[in-house]
């Protein structure tokens, strides 16, 4: 998934837009995360308050990448798989709770007021709460270089991850590769936290260590604020910010003068 998304991205950057919606789609067709991901992409082909040109880019890389997503599962495409892969769904969010964040304390807070766990009825709600933030990071989030783009990936699946009811070490992979292309160091932390989780797994059996948690994610939320205050929402250096949007010039070109200026500082 990583890399059919990161080689996706890369030949966006350098204006391939055709292959790169067919690696996005291959990505897609092998986990699903990429696909929350896509509205991150509507302000590089559009930039705000320049309604002009990169339609018919993004009409071709948002048609080809579903396309290609969609044609991967019609090999073995069947109602009983439409159900089951339904019910995995389900499952994902309204059953399976392993080191999460925001779901603990919503689920504390439901044991405190009705007694009970209430994942059933927040695994319904945190989806939708998901979708909206992602559609208005895509919809409104400024893109003005492909440093910023990357960016705004890593905001996104990071913030889903913080939402999510189940946080496996290895779903940090995602954020920390995308971080490597930024200045945000928090995603390097929780990859090295995230290993307390595996405390659950003892010779008893599973007993997840809330305190534990509560360490990891706190230590990790310390840093993002951190990052915040070093850079804000944006990951690329302020020097970068008055070259206009990379779909609109040479993208590979000025990317590499983002990473060398932001090693350079």
């Amino acid at each position: 998934m990583l890399f059919f998304l990161l080689a996706g991205i890369l030949l966006l950057i350098k204006k391939h837009h055709v292959l790169a919606a067919c690696l996005v789609g291959m990505s897609i067709s092998v986990k699903l995360i990429p696909l929350m991901l896509l509205p991150l992409f509507f302000r590089y082909f559009i930039p705000k308050k320049t309604f002009q040109g990169g339609f018919r880019n993004m009409y071709e890389f948002y048609g080809l990448a579903i396309i290609i997503a969609a044609g991967s599962f019609m090999t073995f495409f069947s109602l009983d798989f439409l159900d089951n892969f339904s019910q995995s769904i389900g499952l994902w969010f309204q059953t399976f709770e392993f080191n999460a964040s925001v779901y603990y304390i919503i689920r504390y807070i439901g044991y405190q007021t009705v007694g009970w766990n209430i994942i059933a009825d927040v695994g319904k709600i945190l989806p939708l709460v998901i979708i909206g933030v992602l559609v208005l990071l895509g919809l409104f989030r400024r893109i003005r270089s492909a440093k910023d783009l990357v960016s705004g990936l890593l905001l996104a699946v990071s913030f889903y991850f913080l939402l999510s009811t189940t946080v496996h070490p290895w779903y940090i992979a995602t954020p920390l590769v995308l971080s490597i292309f930024t200045r945000y160091r928090f995603a390097l932390v929780w990859s090295l936290m995230v290993f307390f989780s595996y405390s659950a797994y003892g010779y008893e059996g599973f007993n997840e260590n809330l305190y534990l948690v509560a360490l990891e994610y706190s230590l990790v939320l310390a840093v993002f604020i951190w990052d915040l205050w070093r850079i804000g929402f944006k990951a690329a250096p302020k020097a970068s910010l008055d070259k206009p949007l990379l779909a609109q010039k040479d993208d590979a070109n000025a990317l590499e003068e983002d990473l060398s200026l932001s090693d350079s500082q």
